[in-house]
């Protein structure tokens, strides 16, 4: 497991090789596919199992009423040169059904729980949630209706000046306009100094949230995310 993969995908994507439907967040590739209704999303999601049916992870498929998500993995460390070659099908299949790709709909929620390293308990999140691990820093939910819960540590000379808060994990193209609106709507800018990679927000009462455009194509030291 290492960022290899990821960055590879994104290289592809950069390189105009058939990738422009995906957006690459915490959890890896994704992409939403808009369907004129769930018939339509239930066809696409067949045709979908039937050319990822010998991949060796099988996607995460979200149908709702007006479109498909497409998760290639549930961790973005887990991505493959598999997974380029398995997006250009699933693409393939969806312009075949007339569903365009919609970048802006591609949004990931994750928890991040802050904590030093000998205080770290991701066991009792595990459990608690009735998650199961993707990683040794998370646990997900395995019918991937929830968001994936990731133990952030701490060095000890940081100081905690939180112990929770919500990493929102968004396409490159749409992070500032998603930090306009968030602005917008009331929220203030606690720290820009990582930006473009991720800014912290916070709503009126201090509760803070990263939105991040890391990894969907901005430079990050490994192994950091919110």
């Amino acid at each position: 497991m290492s960022e290899e993969g990821w960055r590879r995908f994104l290289s592809e994507r950069e390189r105009g090789q058939g990738l422009d439907d995906w957006v690459v967040v915490h959890g890896g590739a994704t992409a939403f596919f808009a369907t004129e209704g769930l018939l339509p999303a239930a066809a696409l999601a067949h045709g979908i199992a039937e050319v990822a049916r010998e991949a060796s992870t099988q996607p995460l498929l979200s149908l709702i009423e007006h479109g498909l998500s497409v998760r290639l993995t549930r961790d973005v460390w887990h991505l493959d040169d598999e997974h380029i070659e398995l997006a250009r099908s699933i693409s393939a299949v969806a312009a075949a059904h007339g569903a365009p790709a919609d970048r802006a709909a591609v949004r990931e929620v994750q928890v991040a729980v802050s904590a030093r390293p000998a205080e770290i308990d991701l066991p009792f999140w595990r459990t608690v949630l009735g998650y199961v691990p993707c990683s040794d820093d998370n646990g997900v939910d395995e019918l991937g209706l929830n968001s994936t819960v990731w133990m952030q540590e701490l060095a000890p000379e940081r100081p905690l000046r939180h112990a929770m808060h919500i990493d929102v994990s968004v396409a490159r193209d749409r992070v500032d306009d998603l930090l306009q609106a968030a602005i917008a709507a009331g929220g203030r800018v606690v720290s820009d100094e990582n930006a473009p990679e991720h800014w912290v927000l916070s709503d009126s009462a201090g509760n803070k949230v990263c939105l991040c455009a890391w990894p969907d194509g901005a430079q990050r030291a490994p192994g950091l995310q919110g």
